[in-house]
């Protein structure tokens, strides 16, 4: 399974670069296309690691003024 986050910049907010250095310490690595970013599991996971991993982004985007979006598939 894959988690794919969508960012949402705000010109009063982080810098991209630093939101992107961040969510690449956590294990997201950044793409080209649809989603911002993703975060491949390597297996199958159940909604509690889903909302494990959702509370870590929560926590890692806090304070940088930006909107996100995740998406498990």
């Amino acid at each position: 399974m894959k988690t794919y986050l969508t960012i949402w910049f705000n010109s009063e907010g982080s810098n991209p670069t630093v939101v992107a250095e961040k969510l690449r310490s956590m294990g997201f690595k950044p793409v080209k296309g649809h989603y911002d970013h993703v975060y491949d599991w390597g297996r199958t996971i159940d909604l509690e690691e889903i909302f494990q991993i959702a509370n870590a982004v929560h926590e890692t985007l806090k304070g940088l003024n930006v909107i996100y979006k995740l998406e498990t598939q």
